[in-house]
């Protein structure tokens, strides 16, 4: 088998949007004629300058290459240039590409994915999902309303989930880490015990930030937290603050979870050496692919870690998320985005069913891509998947971060 021929899909979700502004899917195909797909969580450049990279990372590193020699190819992209450091374009369009190579490896020996990376340890993975407003919530005022969310909470709860995540605690901003204005700080609180209130013991509250704090600042919000008993922290202090992230980690008893932005073996290495979080949450179509993230969680087993794989994307990279956790011990759950166009786009073929996936049984990852269906809603904006806030922290009047939503 070798790399042929690679084909690019820029598909932008209908409103509200959940998953981001667009995302970008990647064919391969092999010369016998095996395709593969794949996903490329990449936003730091707009799609047409990804859909360059990717075009060029394939070329030079994987055409004609056997879809087997993932290490490789790896290889070449991490070293290109003289770089041999994380990048996050880089991997952003290899991990898209070697996710790919994962599916075509499967269909050719008609196998799942999971069972090529060591095999079935788990029947099904646990599943948690972003609160989201229910049709009849006013979606402007829903980010700021405990009420709502501790309704939506109850909802999902009754669907099967047994974890949920809310953000109620202000924007991430361009200005990098800040101390959280005292009405975040309530509010957040606010979220917690309402929440926990309408589901009680029967769900994990999981706090999401977005690297919004300086350590101090994440601290304080801590300890207003910890009695409402999150099951994590995500991402207190900016990503490159691995020192700064420990010391949170070493000032509460809520477990520190990160890992969106990070890429690589080298960076959630790094993480771990520190002791700054002991929940790793790498997204797939960034952090290397799938064989990186292998080797993350062998990395995080080793020091009594957990991942909980991070989405906030199509369906491709969930199917991938969803392969992973099937083969490794210290799987914690995954993240997932239900919505009837995530669906449509995979024909149902993974879904979650009382809180859990169950390990997909179909050769490769066992989803075929609609591609009339993505082809149908080409992205024509001029944003990035995600942005951040240029205006600093409102400590006037209050702030409103809305869920990663684009407005539409």
């Amino acid at each position: 088998m070798k790399l042929s021929d690679l084909d690019i899909i820029v598909t932008a979700p209908p409103a509200p949007g959940w998953g981001g502004r667009y995302w970008i899917f990647v064919r391969l195909t092999t010369a016998c004629g095996i395709t593969g797909w794949g996903e490329c969580y990449a936003s730091t450049v707009g799609p047409d300058a990804m859909r360059a990279v990717i075009a060029d990372v394939f070329a030079r590193h994987m055409q004609g290459e056997n879809p087997e020699n993932v290490e490789l190819m790896f290889r070449r992209a991490y070293s290109s240039g003289f770089t041999q450091r994380p990048d996050l374009t880089v991997m952003g369009a290899f991990s898209g590409l070697e996710i790919a190579c994962w599916d075509i490896l499967g269909k050719a020996r008609d196998r799942p994915v999971w069972a090529l990376l060591g095999g079935r340890m788990n029947d099904r993975i646990r599943a948690y999902t972003y609160l989201y407003p229910l049709p009849h919530h006013d979606s402007a005022a829903f980010w700021t309303s405990p009420a709502m969310a501790a309704e939506a909470a109850t909802a999902r709860v009754a669907d099967g989930y047994t974890a949920v995540k809310f953000d109620p605690a202000g924007p991430y901003t361009i200005r990098g880490g800040h101390m959280p204005g005292r009405r975040d700080i309530a509010l957040s609180a606010d979220f917690c015990r309402t929440i926990r209130d309408a589901v009680g013991d029967r769900a994990d509250l999981l706090f999401g930030t977005h690297g919004q704090f300086t350590p101090a600042g994440a601290i304080r919000l801590a300890k207003a937290l910890a009695p409402h008993d999150p099951l994590w922290f995500e991402e207190p202090v900016p990503p490159d603050d691995i020192a700064g992230m420990a010391r949170v980690a070493r000032a509460t008893s809520i477990p520190v979870a990160t890992g969106e932005r990070l890429t690589t073996l080298a960076e959630f290495a790094a993480i771990l050496r520190a002791g700054a979080a002991e929940i790793l949450q790498p997204a797939l179509g960034r952090a290397g692919g799938l064989w990186q993230a292998r080797k993350i969680a062998a990395l995080a087993e080793a020091a009594g870690a957990q991942l909980a794989p991070h989405l906030y994307a199509g369906p491709v990279e969930w199917a991938a998320n969803i392969h992973l956790g099937i083969a490794i011990p210290n799987i914690l759950m995954a993240e997932t985005i239900e919505t009837p166009f995530h669906d449509a786009l995979i024909g149902g073929a993974i879904r979650v069913e009382n809180g859990f996936v169950a390990a997909p049984t179909a050769p490769g990852l066992g989803i075929e891509l609609d591609e009339t269906l993505a082809r149908a809603h080409p992205f024509g904006g001029t944003g990035l998947h995600l942005e951040m806030q240029e205006a600093p922290c409102d400590y006037e009047t209050g702030n409103a971060f809305q869920g990663g939503a684009p407005a539409r």
